[in-house]
């Protein structure tokens, strides 16, 4: 995996030259795997892997400026054309899922603000309509433990040429004036909302090697050392959202490995958490505090939920200068939805007539949802929720069980600060609703397979 690591740091710095290298890789990857996965006998594990490195690949294009030959929406579009297909070839048949979709498609039928145009009707319906399908697809779909951890890794690699990007494109830190709002010169000179999220969701998804002790590049000291960087520039973009729900994942994954029995320790092989927690702890906290002396303490106070304002005393710390204006976005839409329960006010509208935060597009996912979808946005949240609760009991390791929960928990905390702009909430809630299999907890070994390579390869039981 470091082989493949170093080509994807390169990857991330030539495109700070040109986006030309990217789009080639891009194109080389999605056609020459396509051209396996599409074979009758893929196991949809397989296929599943192919699905999350071409869409992880979203966040590095838009940095990169590929846009048009790779769409800037491209892991909405792609991601959509996976699931329709993957549903088509494995024949997958749920209700519930189905119905979510259903509930979304009233509202594309029209448009009380007479102002939405296609592409906002795409932005906002794509995403909720790609977590339906994400649902559909990969509910009940046996995928072993360690197939799952090479998921991973594939997903990782298109987040290291996010961070080599950001790294190698920012200024020495002592050149940026670091203030109390998102940074985008250490994001890339991009949104900093979405590069937070991708590191974000790349800290959670090493942690989960580092804290099992699996193996990721094979060496502990470049696992601990990928940890760090994912943290400490994902701090750096002081847009917080993305890292407090990497954090959260992360919690989760503690809470449950914490509450492992010594018989569920034996049997299945976990790590002792106790003596791992001190390390956990001082490499997370460690980097924080250095980032805060970095920033000459602006850091805490940003997630103190402090602004200029505030400091300088002109305006009052609340609930909205804490959420960087997302409660007044949240409080527009639920007006909306008051004065439209049923049907909403129409998918994409809710920016043109909302009355606080108004041309502002929605950071909430659920708030939209109410707002533009009216009730059938509830009954959709409500199906989602009640998925999501089910994964409680779908698992007796306690490992598995925290990835599966920590995997729903990120993918919709994500849409509580950046709607579904990003693949990561489809993604994520679709990957919490696989069945993990033959997870005994024996010894995983290190993968040495290319990502284009790793198509033609079938899941490898623990």
């Amino acid at each position: 995996m470091v082989f493949w690591i170093i080509v994807h740091i390169l990857l991330g710095f030539v495109s700070l030259i040109s986006p030309l290298p990217l789009i080639v890789w891009f194109y080389v990857a999605l056609f020459s795997s396509f051209v396996v996965v599409s074979r009758s006998n893929t196991p949809p594990s397989v296929y599943i892997s192919f699905m999350v490195y071409m869409i992880s690949f979203e966040i590095i294009s838009r940095m990169a400026q590929t846009s048009p030959y790779i769409p800037y929406e491209m892991g909405k579009y792609l991601f959509f054309i996976f699931l329709v297909i993957g549903v088509i070839k494995y024949k997958t048949t749920s209700w519930p899922p189905f119905i979510m979709a259903l509930c979304l498609l009233p509202a594309v039928l029209f448009d009380l603000s007479g102002q939405v145009s296609f592409l906002d009707m795409i932005f906002n319906f794509l995403g909720p309509l790609n977590v339906a399908l994400a649902m559909l697809f990969f509910y009940g779909k046996r995928i072993s433990l360690k197939m799952l951890l090479e998921t991973f890794k594939l997903l990782i690699y298109p987040m290291v040429s996010v961070l080599a990007f950001a790294l190698f494109k920012a200024p020495d830190l002592v050149e940026v004036d670091f203030s109390l709002g998102a940074n985008s010169i250490t994001s890339g000179g991009f949104g900093s909302n979405q590069v937070s999220t991708g590191l974000g969701l790349a800290t959670f998804i090493v942690f989960i090697f580092w804290i099992n002790r699996w193996k990721l590049t094979g060496f502990r000291i470049l696992d601990t050392g990928l940890l760090v960087f994912f943290t400490l520039q994902g701090l750096l973009t002081f847009s917080r959202g993305g890292m407090v729900t990497g954090f959260l994942g992360i919690f989760l994954i503690l809470f449950f490995l914490r509450s492992a029995t010594s018989q569920q320790v034996k049997r299945f092989g976990l790590v002792r958490i106790g003596k791992y927690l001190i390390p956990a702890f001082l490499v997370i906290m460690g980097t924080f505090f250095l980032v805060n002396r970095l920033t000459d303490g602006m850091l805490l106070l940003r997630y103190q939920g402090e602004t200029q304002g505030t400091i300088a005393g002109n305006k009052q710390r609340s609930l909205n200068s804490i959420t960087s204006g997302r409660f007044d976005i949240l409080m527009g839409d639920l007006d909306l939805w008051l004065d439209h329960p049923v049907f909403g006010v129409g998918a994409g509208t809710s920016k043109y007539l909302r009355e606080r935060m108004n041309g502002i597009v929605a950071h909430v996912e659920l708030s939209r949802l109410l707002a533009e979808h009216g009730l059938l946005g509830l009954i959709y949240f409500i199906i989602l929720m009640y998925f999501g609760f089910k994964i409680v009991r779908s698992h007796p390791n306690p490992a598995v069980l925290g990835i599966l929960i920590a995997l729903f928990s990120v993918g919709v905390f994500t849409s509580f600060h950046a709607a579904m702009r990003t693949f990561v909430s489809p993604l994520m809630i679709g990957l919490s609703m696989l069945t993990i299999k033959d997870a005994r907890g024996k010894k995983l070994t290190k993968a040495k397979d290319s990502p284009v390579q790793l198509v033609n390869q079938t899941p490898i039981k623990i």
